[in-house]
């Protein structure tokens, strides 16, 4: 009998979090320094994977960290995460951080970013996952967006082997 593949949906693992920039986060601008932002987006990212995975996650990588404007002290952060792709063992994360000026109201998207956690099995070695069951327009091209990602992820991992191995 073959085995059974468990699915969730995205709102399954759906993530939302919310920080106050305090001085601790800020440089001499006044401004959120951008490893601030890379950590909650990776405790935001993780917490999204935990959830889809039901299992320790590791990051993998991160595609790339797009600093869209800055965020001021004072100001509120949300960070949104949603599982968007999912392959064997591991899964596609992203990002979506948005900074409000409590004072005004406004909101300011401030940055977005991609990664890629692994889950493990109790002795570290990577496990399998539920897979994604993307339904809505959105989820879907999110998926589909993210298949071409993973694919350009896998061919620069590859090329960059190849590199490595031409060199020793």
């Amino acid at each position: 009998m073959a085995e059974q593949v468990l699915t969730k949906l995205p709102s399954d693992s759906w993530v939302e979090m919310t920080e106050l920039v305090l001085p601790q986060h800020t440089n001499a601008l006044g401004t959120v320094f951008g490893g601030v932002v890379m950590s909650w987006v990776d405790i935001a990212a993780a917490t999204c994977a935990m959830r889809h995975a039901a299992k320790t996650v590791v990051t993998a990588s991160i595609d790339a960290m797009h600093f869209i404007s800055p965020i001021r002290l004072g100001w509120i952060v949300t960070l949104k995460s949603s599982v968007n792709f999912t392959s064997m063992t591991s899964c596609e994360i992203g990002v979506r951080v948005t900074a409000e000026n409590p004072m005004t109201g406004e909101k300011f998207h401030t940055a977005s970013a991609y990664l890629t956690f692994v889950a493990l099995d109790s002795f570290g070695r990577a496990t399998p996952i539920p897979q994604i069951n993307p339904t809505t327009n959105e989820e879907i091209e999110r998926a589909d967006a993210a298949k071409a990602r993973r694919k350009s992820r896998l061919e620069l991992r590859d090329r960059l082997v190849a590199r490595k191995k031409a060199h020793s």
